[in-house]
């Protein structure tokens, strides 16, 4: 353990020393945002993230490394996670190191650590319910059930997801002879405790008529996201968990269904064929189901290394660490900006694979969207001040800017303070609950839209094409609105876009 203690340590070492390379991503100026208005609930996330974000900024600063640095702790922690699940489940020495080393070559996981989204403490959470479990079994001790619902209550405040692992489990039970678990006092006990830490979001969500709930429906409706077919959702899962780890993951899952050794643990077999349906089939984005890899990498490093003693051809050991790490380091840029990014370009242009679009919005960038989404936010700020300040005085106190998406409106937001911007406003997901603040539409700074979508909405409009950077995923002009046609204090609600 003190070996895989030292591979977290590299791995944490690694984030804090790329994660300020490119720039600030679209979804944390989003979470920066909300954690300036600390509440129990979001439209689009519980309350976790932005919580963290707020304390990171006020300890540290608002820097790159300090907004990232729970995202790189609990990336980090993962690995420490899966080496002792693996040493649960009867791994020694190889196998705690390989499943170590299965987590820190493995994409998604990379990307947990290097952006700050509600992504990053998801397979820590995931996987600290399925360590309790594993606890309960082995030592036929029930009480670990209660801190399986702490987790999964936690869980619930950092990306609601958590559920179907959740679900995963109770179907897991009931297929198995675990299932006198069920009729556990501590079970309930757990689940009262997971209810009651969930109990303030849910309260916030009843106030507002679950805005999530609404916010899924219209993502849906709209089409916006990529459909997969469920071999297509399978097959992606080898590209985030490493082509060269398939292997591992698939035979840690045939393990817990065909292995004695494992057999007693076939609940997490039956959760994970669970959870994969339950996202193939609501046509979930593809990492939706990434948190849940870590128990099956577990599982798989114990029996190869099981297999590789009973056939005694220990010369594998070595040759499958090399080749773990040679693979790894070779698909590192494509999540870690260890490049600069015209070099990023020319190597992701190389190589074999083409990284998977989730929304069809992405087709046609030029760098994957966690990768284009952090350019173009300090020139998209630079220009709106520039056009902000070239107005006269009097205009400029009732100008509002308006962003079309949180990003635009973060981004001034966190941005534009240097530059003596007032704070913007926006109709999209929890910006819209914040209100118009005091501005009526008169004149507004307007992002994100096109001539067609605005001109109707103005009396004047003025149209400023600005290059904010090659990279970026959208780069749409700025427009000044005169004489907006809806009041923005009485009709705030027509635009109302939670998408």
């Amino acid at each position: 353990m003190l070996l895989v203690v030292c591979v977290a340590l590299a791995k944490f070492a690694m984030h804090m020393f790329f994660n300020n390379r490119y720039g600030y991503f679209r979804d944390e100026f989003g979470y920066i945002a909300c954690g300036n208005h600390l509440a129990w609930g979001y439209v689009d996330q519980p309350p976790l993230i932005p919580f963290l974000m707020r304390v990171t900024q006020e300890l540290f600063g608002p820097s790159l490394r300090s907004i990232r640095l729970f995202a790189a702790l609990g990336s980090s922690a993962v690995v420490i996670l899966t080496a002792m699940i693996a040493r649960e489940l009867g791994g020694r020495r190889y196998a705690l190191l390989l499943s170590a080393l299965t987590i820190v070559i493995a994409p998604i996981y990379l990307s947990d650590g290097s952006l700050m989204v509600t992504n990053s403490l998801e397979p820590l959470l995931w996987m600290g319910c399925a360590y309790c479990f594993i606890l309960a079994v082995k030592r036929e001790n029930p009480a670990y059930w209660f801190w399986f619902g702490i987790v999964a209550g936690l869980g619930m405040q950092e990306k609601y997801s958590i559920a179907v692992f959740g679900f995963g489990t109770v179907v897991g039970l009931l297929l198995t002879r675990q299932r006198k678990f069920l009729w556990n006092r501590w079970i309930w006990i757990g689940g009262a405790a997971a209810f009651l830490i969930f109990l303030p979001n849910l309260l916030w969500n009843l106030h507002y008529h679950f805005p999530f709930l609404q916010l899924m429906h219209n993502i849906k409706a709209s089409g916006r996201d990529v459909a997969l077919t469920p071999w297509q959702y399978f097959t992606q899962q080898f590209l985030l968990v490493h082509p060269f780890t398939v292997p591992v993951w698939i035979g840690g899952l045939l393990a817990f269904f065909f292995w004695k050794p494992l057999r007693p643990y076939r609940t997490l077999g039956w959760c994970y064929v669970a959870a994969f349906t339950v996202f193939a089939v609501l046509q979930g984005k593809n990492y939706y189901l990434a948190p849940i890899y870590p128990m099956l990498l577990a599982a798989g490093t114990v029996a190869l290394e099981r297999g590789i003693e009973w056939t005694r051809q220990n010369w594998l050991k070595p040759v499958i660490v090399v080749v773990l790490l040679a693979s790894g380091g070779w698909l590192l840029p494509l999540i870690v900006p260890v490049l600069p990014v015209r070099k990023f370009i020319a190597y992701m242009n190389k190589l074999p694979v083409k990284v998977p679009r989730t929304e069809k919005n992405q087709f046609a960038a030029v760098l994957p969207q966690y990768y284009a989404d952090q350019f173009g936010w300090e020139e998209m700020t630079a220009a709106v001040a520039k056009i902000y300040n070239s107005l006269p005085p009097a205009e400029r106190a009732k100008t509002a800017i308006f962003g079309n998406n949180y990003g635009e409106a973060g981004a001034i937001d966190f941005l534009g303070a240097k530059y003596g911007l007032p704070k913007a406003i926006s109709g999209h997901q929890t910006y819209w609950l914040w209100g118009p603040r005091n501005y009526t539409g008169q004149i507004m700074i307007v992002l994100g839209d096109s001539r067609a979508g605005i001109a109707p909405k103005c009396n004047s409009i003025d149209e400023y094409d600005v290059t904010f950077s090659p990279y970026a995923l959208e780069d749409d002009p700025i427009f000044v609105c005169r004489g907006f046609k809806w009041n923005l204090q009485q009709d705030w609600p027509k635009l109302r876009k939670w998408n």
